[in-house]
């Protein structure tokens, strides 16, 4: 009797608080999984609608069963190793849910009685399934009906069921296994009509509704709505099992995609503490690790279990996590990675000599500045394979330890692979440009270096050039040089304060006082540059007759400026390559005297100066129109800021635009924030961020044309990550994807070829490349290549 009233008080507490949060406003607190001894590893935590806290199911058992201590819980019956629907158990809860009025006691039902109360068990599911060898579906349902009727035994053989002669009613269940839910539901609907008072059974209609939640919850996952995805789960807990563990890993996928981490690493984890498939586990781990930054995957690791054979289960799969925690210590250099990770790349990178592993590795000692082991590996990586990444490692590496000269030297050939190649060729330049004292550099290196500055319009070399040619006496060059980056970068003070002291050197006093005048309010040393003041002498002491004398002076590159902007360092050279030096080597009004010996050197061609269209001297106001200057976006009007944004994304400066469109996104005119949202998602996939204009997409709502057009860039932005990360068939669904929103390009037909060479899927390799060939494209003869080399290799290679 006790024991049976703890039960019913047990039943209504948890119908009670799942009534209570059917309409929560937060769906993701609903699909929160936990563990509960007495409700099985499938019970989900619910939240108390008054507090907003979630109740522990399993501690409020301990809770009444520490109440009654005489009381015996009766345990659930035993459940299968797939799990069991968590909605099947809150059914169950109600069903025991009543008043104990309305439940007759032990004493006065007798066992005849209890049999004839017995709910009769629907088991037509049972036979089809074991009839057709569905043993997956069979299974689960004997799970869910021990759920539903915990007295309920299952047949020792579903077959020995008496054939359902309902014929009709057969077809429906052949219709519901074969997916076809549409028709089911045509069915049920059209023997509605013809049979007046016909009702489908019950089991038919919730195992329909649950199959077609679990098809939107795909459509929608494919589709990368992830909220709808969390909304359907949480309205569909039933779905959330091992049974069907693709639903979990994209309810988990939902769940980080939308700033909610810690929800998605609950799920993996779920999956870890319950699910038993050794597939479905291995599979689990590197999901998540494509999607969880290092911390929370070393707690999944820790729920790694033994294989059985003297190993751990994700064994397989070791190296490639190391390398993708090591990558991730890249990207993060306040991340630090376990040693036993670094020394499993280190030891694959000896073993299998891939310039790849020597790379990642001299990445994570360049980003922490370890620059001797970083050196040390980017030189073994340059000797096995001389790329752009690998040389932009090296010659950042090269600039840290002072050696421009090689950098630029190394990056000159790189520089127009990517936006980052050209930022460190810079980078390297401008450090070159600034070294004391000057480097020696032939003509052509001269050259080169100007003509790649002028292209880019890059203000820190030119201002670099600016001192290098006061330090070979050349000041009207120099003074050239400081005008041009100044045109490039108005507020730019080094080369301000460079031309004034050049024009002064010239005895330019009207353009002297011209930059006085833009510049005193802003600039100290240029105000009061003239006035008489203590000086320390900074000129070189001369010669001694014994000593080694200077070399005699350079000659600049004639170059061709045009008007134009400045252009910011890319973040990555700006955060590792340190900045290039503002060398100002004469601090006087007045600079001093170089005395050096004649040397004599064989003749060379003249070269002019760099031209300017307007002396600065000439300009009427300090501040240029429009987004030349440096502007705290967040002092501007919404409407300001969206032209500024769109004006910046002209001078290819995205990130600053970033910013501009952020405030323009306070607009309350839709039009306007549709232009906010657009723009801010162009310059974030300018920038290489494609998660980040994926999301600044969703601010607003745009037109169909746009909307598509940057799911195309963001798709094929995906497809690359994937074919990086080796996730072959990730990539194809990418692929697939893009190609029905549009044609698809040349360049990602040879991904997707590659990506059927490395699945092995031959044939289909060899269509793509056969078609890239013919349109005369290299890539598509080197596929070719690779396929026949893989098919046939030469002998005596394994």
């Amino acid at each position: 009797m006790k024991s049976t009233l703890i039960m019913a008080f047990l039943a209504v507490a948890v119908a009670g608080f799942t009534l209570a949060t059917k309409d929560h406003d937060s769906p993701e607190d609903k699909i929160k999984l936990a563990k509960s001894a007495r409700l099985e590893p499938q019970a989900i935590l619910v939240a108390d609608s008054s507090s907003g806290k979630p109740i522990d199911l399993q501690a409020l058992a301990d809770h009444i069963q520490a109440a009654a201590p005489s009381a015996v819980l009766s345990d659930p019956p035993s459940k299968p190793a797939n799990g069991t629907a968590p909605d099947a158990i809150a059914q169950t809860s109600q069903q025991q849910a009543q008043p104990q009025s309305m439940q007759p006691s032990a004493q006065q039902t007798n066992p005849a009685q209890a049999a004839d109360n017995q709910p009769k068990v629907d088991e037509s599911a049972l036979r089809y399934f074991a009839s057709r060898g569905d043993k997956a579906r069979l299974q689960a349902e004997i799970s869910r009906l021990q759920t539903l009727y915990p007295n309920w035994t299952p047949p020792a053989d579903p077959l020995a069921i008496p054939r359902n002669s309902d014929k009709q009613l057969e077809a429906m269940w052949q219709l519901y296994s074969e997916g076809r839910y549409a028709e089911v539901r045509k069915a049920i609907a059209d023997r509605q009509t013809t049979e007046s008072g016909w009702q489908p059974p019950a089991d038919l209609l919730e195992r329909l509704d649950i199959a077609e939640a679990r098809t939107r919850l795909v459509n929608a996952s494919d589709l990368k709505q992830y909220q709808t995805v969390i909304d359907i789960g949480a309205r569909t807990p039933s779905l959330l099992t091992c049974s069907d563990i693709d639903v979990l890993w994209r309810v988990a996928e939902a769940f980080i995609r939308t700033d909610r981490a810690a929800r998605g690493q609950d799920a993996y984890k779920y999956i870890l503490k319950t699910c038993t498939n050794p597939q479905e586990r291995l599979a689990t781990i590197q999901k998540a690790a494509a999607l969880l930054p290092y911390q929370p995957m070393q707690d999944l690791l820790s729920l790694e279990k033994p294989d059985g054979n003297g190993g751990r289960e994700f064994d397989s799969i070791r190296t490639d996590l190391a390398r993708r925690f090591v990558a991730q210590g890249n990207d993060d250099p306040k991340l630090t990675v376990s040693q036993d990770y670094l020394s499993q790349v280190e030891r694959v990178a000896r073993s299998q000599g891939l310039a790849s592993d020597d790379a990642l590795l001299g990445w994570y000692d360049l980003r922490r500045g370890n620059y001797p082991d970083a050196e040390q590996w980017f030189k073994a990586a340059h000797e096995k394979e001389d790329s752009a990444t690998i040389s932009q490692g090296l010659a950042l590496v090269l600039i840290a330890d002072r050696k421009p000269q090689e950098a630029e030297d190394a990056m000159y050939k790189w520089r127009n692979e990517s936006k980052d190649a050209m930022a460190t060729y810079l980078a390297a330049t401008a450090n070159l440009m600034a070294l004391q004292p000057p480097a020696s550099l032939s003509e052509d290196v001269l050259g080169r270096i100007a003509a790649e500055v002028v292209k880019q319009k890059y203000v820190p070399t030119a201002q670099q050039f600016g001192w290098f040619a006061r330090s070979m006496n050349q000041p009207q060059a120099a003074a050239r040089w400081f005008e041009t980056a100044l045109r490039w970068k108005p507020d730019d003070e080094p080369s301000a304060y460079g031309l004034a002291i050049t024009r002064n050197q010239l005895n330019d006093r009207v353009g002297v006082a011209e930059v006085q005048r833009l510049w005193a309010d802003r600039s100290q040393r240029i105000a009061v540059l003239g006035e008489p003041a203590p000086r320390t002498p900074t000129s070189e002491p001369l010669p001694s007759p014994n000593q080694t004398l200077q070399p005699a002076p350079q000659t600049l590159p004639q170059t061709t400026m045009q008007q134009g902007e400045p252009q910011n360092l890319q973040p990555m050279a700006s955060q590792v390559a340190p900045q290039p030096p503002v060398t100002q080597p004469y601090v006087n009004a007045e600079p001093p005297v170089q005395r050096v010996a004649p040397v004599r050197r064989a003749p060379s061609p003249n070269y002019a100066e760099p031209e300017t269209r307007a002396r600065v001297a000439t300009r009427s106001t300090r501040h240029a129109a429009g987004c030349n200057t440096t502007v705290n976006a967040r002092l501007l009007t919404p409407a300001s800021a969206l032209s500024r944004g769109w004006c910046l994304m002209n001078l290819n400066r995205p990130m600053e635009a970033v910013e501009a469109f952020d405030v323009a996104l306070s607009n309350t005119d839709p039009k306007s924030r549709e232009e906010a949202a657009y723009g801010q998602s162009l310059a974030y996939l300018r920038a290489g961020l494609a998660n980040n204009a994926a999301v600044a997409a969703t601010k607003a709502p745009m037109n169909h044309q746009r909307a598509a057009e940057l799911q195309v860039a963001i798709l094929a932005d995906r497809a690359l990550s994937a074919f990086e990360g080796k996730r072959y068939h990730e990539t194809l669904l990418y692929l697939d994807q893009r190609a029905q929103l549009q044609q698809e390009r040349v360049d990602l037909m040879v991904l997707r070829g590659y990506c059927y060479l490395n699945l092995k899927m031959y044939d289909d390799a060899e269509r793509i490349f056969t078609a890239v060939a013919a349109t005369g494209s290299r890539d598509g003869s080197r596929g070719l290549r690779d396929l026949q080399l893989t098919l046939h290799p030469p002998r005596g290679e394994y």
